[in-house]
C-alpha cells in the first residue's frame, strides 16, 4: 500500500438539500488530504441539485453527476464507481456527516490490520437527530467512548448471516478492488448493504476501529425507518429485498453451521414481517424455514 493511497468518497443524494452542503464539508475538510469525491444528486425534486452547483462554484474539480431520472441508491453508487480512481471507497449518504480524522483511522486500520485478506474497515458512528442534536451511539460505549461489546472482525460471515448489529454500514471504508471483485452492488435490489457485507464476508477478513468516525442522522424519511413500518409500500419493496437477499444465500450457504446462521436471520424476518402485517412475506420466509429444515436433514 501506498503511504497515503487516493481514497473516493461517492456522495449520493436524494431530497436532502438541508443537509448535503454539511455533508460535503465533512469531506473536504478531512485532515487526509488524498480524497476524490464524486457527488451523485438522483434527480431529486427538492433544490438538492442546485445548492449542489452552487458549492460546487469554490470546488470546480469535483466530479458530479445529475441524474436526469431516478435511478436509486444501487444504480447511482455504481454509475459513480465505475468512474473512481481511488484504492479505497466510502458510500457517504447526503444527511450524514464524516468527522474530520475519519478517512485517516481508516486507511491506518488498513495499514496495521493483523489480517492478511482485509477488505472492509468498520468504525463506530453517532446517532443525531434531523437536527443535528445527539441521541445515542451505533454500538454501546463507556465513558471513554470505547464500545463495551467487542466487534465482529475477521471472517465475520456467520455474524452477517445470524443478523443483529455486527456491522455499522455508514462508518465502513471497502477497498476497491474488493467492489470490483463483486461487481459493486447488486442493481436489483432496494437497499445495498447487507447483500454486500454477505458477499463480501464469504471472501474478505474485516476489521473494527474502536472509533467515532461519522454522525449518521436519522430522518423521517431514512430507508432505516422504513424497515419498521406497517402498510408501507416503500417497507415492502424493501423488506422484499431482503428476501431475495436471503433466498441467495441459500444458494450460496455450504454448511450446515451457514444455514444455521441463517435460520436466526429468518427469524427476526419472521418476526419483523408479523410486526409489520406483511403476511404474504411471512408465509415464504415460512417456506424458507422449512425449506432450509429439511436441508440439514439431508431430504432435499
Amino acid at each position: 500500500m501506498q503511504d497515503n493511497p487516493l481514497v473516493t468518497i461517492i456522495c449520493l443524494c436524494y431530497n436532502q438539500e438541508e443537509y448535503v452542503l454539511e455533508s460535503l464539508f465533512s469531506v473536504v475538510n478531512q485532515n487526509y488530504a488524498a480524497v476524490e469525491l464524486i457527488i451523485v444528486d438522483d434527480c431529486s425534486s427538492d433544490n438538492s441539485k442546485a445548492a449542489i452547483e452552487n458549492w460546487l462554484l469554490d470546488f470546480p474539480k469535483i466530479q458530479f453527476i445529475a441524474n436526469e431520472i431516478n435511478l436509486g441508491s444501487t444504480k447511482s453508487f455504481n454509475k459513480a464507481l465505475k468512474k473512481a480512481k481511488g484504492e479505497f471507497i466510502i458510500d457517504l449518504a447526503a444527511d450524514d456527516i464524516l468527522l474530520f480524522n475519519c478517512v485517516t483511522s481508516q486507511i491506518n486500520a488498513f495499514k496495521n490490520t493483523i489480517y492478511k485478506n482485509l477488505g472492509v474497515v468498520y468504525g463506530n458512528a453517532e446517532l443525531i437527530s434531523e437536527k443535528g442534536i445527539f441521541n445515542s451511539y451505533y454500538f454501546p460505549v463507556d465513558r471513554y467512548k470505547k464500545v463495551i461489546k467487542q466487534r465482529a472482525t475477521g471472517d465475520i460471515y456467520y455474524s452477517v448471516l445470524s443478523g443483529g448489529d455486527c456491522m455499522c454500514s455508514v462508518s465502513s471504508m471497502v477497498k476497491k478492488s474488493a467492489f470490483d471483485h463483486l461487481n459493486g452492488y447488486d442493481e436489483t435490489l432496494e437497499y445495498e448493504d447487507l447483500d454486500l457485507w454477505i458477499r463480501a464476508s464469504q471472501i474478505y477478513d474485516f476489521d473494527f476501529i474502536d472509533e467515532i468516525l461519522i454522525r449518521k442522522r436519522t430522518v423521517q424519511n431514512s430507508l432505516g425507518t422504513h424497515f419498521f413500518m406497517k402498510n408501507d409500500a416503500r417497507a415492502r419493496k424493501i423488506n422484499q429485498s431482503t428476501y431475495l437477499i436471503i433466498k441467495k444465500v441459500m444458494r450460496l450457504n455450504r454448511t450446515k453451521n451457514e444455514d444455521k446462521a441463517l435460520l436466526k436471520r429468518i427469524h427476526f424476518e419472521i418476526i419483523l414481517n408479523n410486526k409489520t402485517t406483511n403476511y404474504t412475506l411471512l408465509l415464504k420466509y415460512i417456506l424458507l424455514e422449512i425449506k432450509l429444515r429439511l436441508r440439514f436433514l439431508n431430504i432435499i
